[in-house]
């Protein structure tokens, strides 16, 4: 019996050791766990009431103090023995910690400071890749450039084709006192002239008192495109001298619908625009009126639309003289205001007279001065080869009867005696 007690002991007492051995070792591990956590409290420096590390030291320290009992009382520790096993007691949730030290960085990274780069460093931007469609937009762009300069370039070569340059400065020099209707003359044939395809004529109609220069600037006009076309393109009509008679009516619309269909036929044949100029409207009778009137519609075939016809008579001259006395100015801009309003009382006159006068541009002639009549006879008197003496040019001038208004003269006849005085010169 003796030599079987000293086995039965030994057992029990190592069953003992390792019951006390096990809370020390927790024991142990609790502790270094505590410094660990005082350690990375006083690290992050976070306020003791708001740490969660000093909620877990003091769970940990109860922990401890427990298994001090526990040593003192192995009963106790077998009895709680699994409950120290068991894993959520000693297996220590370290998200806390985790979230406590990515708010410190987050803290510290907002902290940082931009990094500067100094002044004489390169700086590459990213490269942008380049588009095709950017070169057939390009080419397409050049492409419209070019057509509309090749149009413009045309525009210029038919203008050129009938020399309106010259023209221009021909109708400057030798007509007085009508800047305005040469101005707008030399508009409307800029436009028409710049191209050969239209859809209506081209329907201009000076009016205007007796001595004006209506009928001068038809004979420029007739004469300037006799020599940039031939003869053969140009038609100077004078009623008192085709058709005198009012009788020979019928045969006088005949003959001037076929002069003007001839004419026109030819003229698209070689492609150019002929020229009418219609002299004493104010003469012819009521059928030479609607044989014209038919040729100024729009509604024809393209050789009777690329036409120019001038129509001169001195219909409204009572009115523009009328006008132009009431209404007295040197003002340029202030005499275009005037012309506006006069074409707003002739134009509806002229429509109620006929209505082949909606189609026309009308371009009134205004009265001369004493001064436009001087420089009409210095002309007149160079042409004829005498000596331009001043004093006997106003002499001359003088012997005329003028319109008076204000400090201006305004002559009543115009122009129309000039080449009577210089005659009997």
């Amino acid at each position: 019996m003796d030599g079987s007690q000293p086995h039965t002991e030994t057992p029990i007492a190592s069953q003992k050791i390792s019951l006390i051995s096990s809370p020390m070792r927790a024991v142990i591990r609790l502790r270094r766990k505590v410094r660990v956590l005082k350690k990375s409290r006083l690290h992050l420096d976070l306020p003791r009431e708001q740490s969660p590390e000093l909620i877990q030291a003091r769970f940990l320290q109860r922990q401890i103090s427990l298994s001090r009992t526990n040593i003192c009382n192995p009963q106790m520790s077998l009895f709680n023995q699994a409950s120290f096993e068991n894993s959520r007691y000693f297996t220590f949730d370290t998200s806390v910690d985790q979230l406590a030290v990515n708010k410190y960085r987050r803290k510290k990274r907002r902290k940082s400071k931009m990094v500067l780069y100094p002044d004489s460093s390169k700086k590459y931007l990213p490269t942008e890749q380049k588009s095709k469609a950017k070169r057939c937009l390009l080419l397409l762009i050049g492409i419209i450039c070019f057509q509309i300069l090749n149009a413009i370039e045309n525009l210029d070569d038919n203008l050129q084709k009938y020399d309106i340059d010259g023209l221009e400065k021909t109708m400057y020099r030798e007509v007085f006192g009508q800047k305005l209707a040469v101005e707008r003359t030399m508009e409307l044939l800029k436009d028409y002239l710049a191209t050969h395809i239209h859809n209506k004529p081209l329907v201009i109609s000076f009016n205007g008192p007796t001595g004006v220069g209506k009928s001068h600037v038809g004979r420029l006009l007739a004469k300037h495109f006799r020599s940039v076309m031939d003869n053969d393109f140009v038609l100077q009509y004078f009623v008192m001298h085709h058709c005198p008679d009012k009788e020979a009516t019928p045969a006088c619309q005949s003959d001037l619908s076929e002069k003007i269909s001839d004419m026109v036929t030819r003229a698209e044949i070689e492609e150019k625009i002929p020229l009418f100029i219609l002299d004493e409207v104010e003469l012819m009778s009521l059928g030479l009126l609607e044989t014209l009137s038919r040729f100024f519609q729009p509604n024809q075939t393209n050789e009777f639309l690329n036409a120019i016809y001038i129509i001169i008579s001195n219909i409204g001259g009572s009115e523009i003289t009328k006008f132009v006395l009431q209404n007295v100015s040197t003002d340029t801009l202030h005499q275009q205001r005037k012309i506006k309003e006069l074409l707003g009382i002739i134009q509806p006159f002229l429509i109620h007279l006929h209505p082949l006068w909606k189609s026309a541009d009308i371009i009134p002639f205004l009265l001369l001065e004493k001064s436009h009549v001087i420089n009409c006879f210095l002309e007149e008197m160079m042409r004829e080869g005498l000596y331009p003496d001043q004093s006997h040019i106003e002499s001359l001038a003088s012997q005329l009867s003028y319109y008076s208004t204000g400090d201006r003269e305004y002559s009543i006849t115009g122009c129309k005696q000039v080449v009577a005085k210089v005659n009997l010169l």
